[in-house]
């Protein structure tokens, strides 16, 4: 395949066709919801799709179910290995129990911890690691060389972006007439592979995400035309404080995704809206998605925009009031 020589390279359409049909047995068909509301509110026709109720509580499962059941029987047998501060941990974890093979997850010190205890929970070895993406990938590698087991990273692997790109085929079988799609965006892997799923069924729909102003790398990287970093990530989104990956920045580029930046304020905001008005429980990073909707009304004005809500993995005891 040809992740093996690239690990990093962005998955074809057909890619993300196979990975849809690999995870149908093991993924959730996550349900469309809508608010008269929140389409008043924003003056356009919101679909939310609820990757919040996927299985782990967020998209990420799809990505790595992908991973785990694509390897061959001798590979598999020797497990897999992922640096994440939760959701992909989580999610690597729980596809690496539907296979029955062991999944070693390198957590930073400082992560939220409910997402720690549930990647313990999906049956996962613990390794620990200090808080900086250098720590998190030497880690992983020491394990990977000890163990044997294949690193499936949360957003530089194929694989794992062909699976997140499964959950904008849904959406797109769920709801007709799409005129935009949105995600959030941290390292990328959700948006590059929601571009390429998207213009694989319709070239014309209009690509977005929504990132926080205390991690808009992704935002300055496309306004310089190159990838710029490194920083130090300043917002609640602890889903989104990664540097986007160098292939999904060019696939953000070749997809002529626009990137709208929301402040922590914007967010939680949002997040509450959400609550209130969907009756369902997304974390920070999904809310992203409503909060640039709700600050560019000018842009998705009348427009029917999908959103991707993308996970639910909340820490109650550390909300921001």
């Amino acid at each position: 395949m040809s992740h093996a020589t690239n690990p990093a390279a962005l998955p074809s359409y057909a890619q993300i066709l196979e990975a849809a049909a690999r995870i149908a047995p093991y993924a959730v068909l996550t349900p469309v919801l809508r608010s008269t509301v929140l389409n008043a509110l924003s003056g356009a026709d919101l679909y939310f799709k609820c990757e919040n109720l996927q299985r782990g509580g967020a998209f990420k499962f799809r990505g790595a179910c992908n991973a785990v059941w694509s390897m061959d029987d001798e590979q598999a047998a020797r497990g897999v290995v992922t640096h994440s501060s939760g959701n992909h941990g989580n999610a690597l974890a729980l596809a690496a129990a539907t296979r029955g093979i062991p999944a070693h997850v390198i957590v930073p010190v400082g992560a939220v911890r409910t997402k720690v205890e549930a990647i313990e929970r999906a049956g996962a070895i613990l390794h620990r690691c200090e808080p900086t993406q250098a720590a998190r990938e030497a880690k992983a590698e020491e394990v990977r060389a000890a163990t044997g087991a294949e690193l499936v990273h949360p957003f530089a692997d194929t694989r794992v972006m062909a699976g997140q790109g499964t959950a904008v085929l849904e959406l797109l079988q769920q709801v007709s007439g799409l005129d935009a799609v949105m995600t959030p965006v941290g390292g990328g892997g959700l948006n590059a592979g929601t571009a390429i799923a998207a213009h694989g069924v319709a070239p014309q729909l209009a690509i977005h995400g929504a990132e926080p102003m205390g991690a808009d790398d992704a935002a300055r990287s496309l306004a310089a035309g190159q990838r710029v970093g490194p920083f130090a990530p300043d917002t609640i989104c602890d889903g989104l404080r990664t540097l986007i990956g160098e292939t999904n920045f060019d696939a953000l580029r070749m997809h002529r995704v626009e990137v709208t930046t929301v402040s922590d304020d914007e967010v939680i905001a949002a997040m509450r809206l959400l609550w209130n008005e969907l009756k369902i429980v997304v974390e920070t990073s999904s809310a992203t998605v409503l909060a640039a909707v709700l600050k560019r009304p000018e842009r998705f004005k009348g427009q029917r925009v999908g959103l991707i809500l993308t996970g639910g993995n909340v820490d109650i005891d550390a909300l921001p009031w």
